[in-house]
């Protein structure tokens, strides 16, 4: 399981507003269906500002990056506005399995609570690996770095479009591949699912904030293997 960074990696703070980079594992909030966890953004961000504190948006357990909270509730309610209206830009990068085309949109409806919610994420291929690892059948696997634009904020929504496209997230459970996830966990030795909440951007009183969050190191050490050359 992943383990969260004991310390705050603070991105931007101003009197209203504070962003911290989320590591991998550590939950938003306290959920009830993951009472195994006992540390969580909210609380260290509150005891870290020494107020009340509130949530803008959110990251699945899993994801890295961004995390902005408002220090008081007018600001909470312009940046949730926001949000709401798409007017946020946010970027996530990923590595998926296979190759994925240049560039793309992701126009596929998504279900919750019994719910249906059109979604869409535009994605662009940044880079492409190839390793000497069968897979499949093939005496290679094929891996692609993806840079990811959701335009509208379902749960799942990033992880479920790349599942749908069949290049599912590394690491990912349930939405990914199982035999992919055991490959890098028992091969390679990374078990942490490889999307970041890279960066995002907002306007506050007229001002245009954006706020970008370096690469996990559990990241960097995926796109360190992939770019070994082949032997």
């Amino acid at each position: 399981m992943d383990t969260p960074s004991e310390s705050l990696e603070v991105l931007y703070e101003s009197e209203s507003v504070i962003a911290i980079n989320k590591p991998h594992g550590l939950l938003v909030h306290r959920s009830n269906i993951a009472k195994d966890a006992h540390e969580f953004a909210l609380q260290k961000v509150r005891k870290y500002c020494g107020q009340r504190i509130y949530l803008c948006h959110r990251l699945d357990r899993k994801t890295s990056g961004v995390l902005i909270f408002a220090k008081d509730q007018h600001t909470n309610q312009v940046i949730q506005s926001q949000f709401r209206s798409q007017l946020v830009i946010k970027k996530y990068k990923a590595i998926v399995r296979g190759y994925v085309n240049e560039s793309g949109m992701i126009d596929y409806a998504l279900k919750n609570n019994d719910k249906i919610q059109e979604a869409q994420t535009a994605y662009t291929c940044l880079r492409q690996f190839e390793i000497k690892f069968p897979s499949n059948g093939f005496p290679t696997s094929r891996y692609s770095l993806v840079e990811c634009q959701p335009k509208t904020g379902r749960f799942h929504q990033i992880r479920k479009h790349f599942a749908h496209i069949r290049h599912p997230i590394i690491g990912d459970r349930p939405h990914g591949c199982n035999k992919q996830n055991k490959i890098w966990k028992y091969e390679f030795g990374i078990d942490t699912m490889l999307l970041h909440a890279e960066q995002i951007q907002f306007n506050l009183e007229d001002l245009d904030i954006q706020i970008i969050a370096p690469l996990s190191s559990e990241f960097k050490k995926a796109i360190n293997f992939l770019e070994s050359p082949m032997e």
